[in-house]
């Protein structure tokens, strides 16, 4: 993106306060304008003092009150206008700045897990921030002061030329030097400054991801290292930034020395002037007067397309982000899907990440409402990926997924979503209290609805114990818990939603054997008459499920029950050995309903 296409979709970005703006911007033409008047006037007011004294006359105030009046009046009308602009321009700035950071934080939230995946969550975060706070200081800065810069430009060159087009000549030389001074700098340092801002994003993704991570750093002695990168880092931005600092410096250098030059060549041209007959001392006054505004608003315009192309980079990242489409969203003929019974059909699904290696090949399976089906097999043969599709995280490239005979595509997702409960395997708890990370679940439950859910998910003991109980702050994370207290919250979490259909993706990974035994029947209970999917690497927890599909490189190679599975002595039976093999402990049941597959 280069710097005017970026400050196009700024002013894009002011959305409902667009006829504020353009108030402002009429506004600062009229002060624009006043403005100009000022000089004029004094000018007029000098050369009626030196004709009266060159004359021999004498004047008496009456003579002299039309032009001081209207100069004194210009000149409280642009004190008043200024105030009244600058007002108004810092709440349109700090509305917008708020509705777009708003608008950022919704759209990232519906982007697919796709995105945030390859994206840091430091770099989404920093660039919503350096986005709507350049934005607010763009627009603060240009309905404030450089609007009127601008105008002043298109305004005072031309009517100047009115007055005396020789010395308007000095200011439009002064005006194309400034122009060609500042296209040479931004050419120089456009690419260096996108340099910058690159080192700044590591600094910001090294700095959150070190920060979210300070256990392993100081368990693994990392301190030192992760300071000695976070410096090199650092050494590496003020590297990229001294250059373009310097051409800056060189450009406001240039920019007061111009200025002062060309005070110097007004001053001597209209003396040279008034003595061959053809400028009057008060338009030598007057010019004098312009070419101060002008340098005053020359060095502004600069200075504001400096912060402009300092900025560019971070807004052109802050766009980026607001460019990307979400690969899943609502079609417009989308329907509410109310309560759904929960019979999912998977019909000949194909799903594909990158569109050259398929996750999921021609997947196809019925289940009926409350059925537990387990999808088990080997770390990447699809089994996630497929109830990823369930909940719509992604579209199949080829075939559909239905629930109670609708493609899910055909209802929203809002809808659908509100179907379904996922209990992740990592828990993903907010930094907020345990009753507020419950209400995820359902916003409007009652006491004995939370009270419930804890109850089934074995977790109403351990909030007991907890000082504030559900008022409890459970950190970042929800790092001030155990991770199986964490898991137990996040399954009554789920459980509190109340959904036909229920998906555990290893669910119980983070408990111990006892809590997960004592899970494991509540978990029965709880979703009995739901449709619910469970993945699971340890079997033993699966044993009850009424069908296991068996997943090997996105394909479905076997299904049955547990004991089938194990009878037919094919992958699920190997996996069963070798788990159980690694597991001497299991449950005597499930060893003993290994025995015959061993042999």
């Amino acid at each position: 993106m280069n710097i005017v296409r970026i400050y196009i979709r700024v002013l894009q970005q002011l959305g409902s306060e667009y006829r504020l703006a353009m108030i402002l911007v009429f506004a600062n033409l009229a002060l624009a304008l006043a403005q100009f008047a000022e000089p004029v006037l004094f000018g007029r007011i000098i050369d009626k003092l030196a004709g009266a004294q060159k004359d021999g006359a004498t004047l008496a105030w009456a003579d002299l009150v039309p032009l001081v009046g209207a100069w004194v009046g210009f000149g409280l009308f642009t004190i008043a206008a200024a105030v009244l602009v600058a007002l108004h321009a810092d709440r349109l700035s700090h509305r917008q700045r708020l509705a777009v950071t708003g608008h950022y934080f919704e759209h990232v939230l519906h982007l697919p897990l796709s995105f945030h995946t390859a994206s840091h969550s430091g770099r989404l975060l920093k660039t919503m921030l350096d986005g709507a706070a350049g934005m607010a200081s763009l627009w603060l800065s240009f309905f404030r002061e450089n609007c009127a810069s601008f105008l002043a430009l298109f305004v005072l060159l031309p009517l100047s030329a009115f007055i005396n087009w020789r010395l308007a000549s000095l200011l439009i030389i002064l005006v194309f030097f400034f122009g060609l001074l500042t296209t040479i700098v931004l050419r120089r340092t456009e690419g260096l400054q996108t340099k910058v801002e690159r080192f700044n994003t590591d600094l910001a993704e090294r700095a959150s991801d070190a920060l979210g991570n300070v256990s392993v750093i100081q368990s693994f002695t990392r301190v030192e290292a992760e300071t000695g990168a976070m410096r090199q880092i650092i050494d590496n931005l003020l590297r990229a930034q001294m250059p373009v600092l310097s051409w800056w410096a060189l450009a406001a250098v240039a920019t007061r020395a111009s200025a002062t030059l060309t005070l110097v060549a007004i001053f001597l041209l209209g003396t040279w002037l008034h003595l061959q007959g053809l400028a009057t001392i008060g338009e030598i006054v007057t010019f004098m007067s312009f070419a101060t505004m002008l340098i005053g608003r020359l060095e502004q315009v600069v200075s504001f397309v400096n912060w402009i192309f300092m900025l560019t980079p971070k807004l052109a990242e802050f766009f980026d982000v607001l460019d990307t489409q979400p690969g899943v969203h609502d079609r417009p003929d989308a329907r509410e899907a109310g309560r759904l019974q929960g019979r999912v059909a998977f019909e000949n699904v194909t799903f594909s990440y990158d569109g050259k290696r398929t996750a999921v090949s021609d997947v196809s399976f019925v289940v009926e409402p409350g059925e537990t089906v387990a999808l088990v097999g080997a770390t990447g043969s699809g089994k996630s990926t497929t109830l990823s599709l369930l909940h719509r995280v992604f579209d199949p490239v080829q075939g559909a997924v239905k629930i109670d005979g609708i493609d899910i595509r055909d209802i929203t997702l809002v809808s659908l979503r509100r179907n379904i409960g996922v209990v992740f395997q990592e828990p993903m708890l907010f930094a907020r209290s345990i009753e507020e990370n419950l209400r995820v679940g359902k916003p409007d439950a009652d006491e004995d609805e939370i009270r419930r859910a804890l109850e089934r998910a074995q977790a109403t003991e351990f909030v007991g114990r907890q000082s504030e109980g559900l008022g409890t702050l459970v950190g970042e994370r929800g790092r001030s818990l155990s991770g199986g207290e964490r898991q137990r919250l996040s399954i009554a979490r789920a459980l509190l939603k109340d959904p036909p259909i229920m998906i555990f993706d290893e669910a119980t990974s983070a408990l111990d054997a006892t809590t997960e035994r004592q899970l494991q029947a509540a978990l029965d209970a709880a979703t009995e008459g739901r449709t619910t999917f469970v993945i699971a690497h340890r079997l033993a927890t699966i044993r009850n499920a009424s069908r296991i599909l068996v997943f090997d490189q996105g394909r479905v190679v076997e299904t049955g029950s547990f004991e089938q599975l194990v009878s037919l002595n094919g992958r699920f039976a190997a996996l069963a050995r070798a788990q159980f093999m690694a597991e001497p402990q299991a449950p005597a049941s499930v060893s003993a309903s290994m025995a015959p597959s061993a042999g």
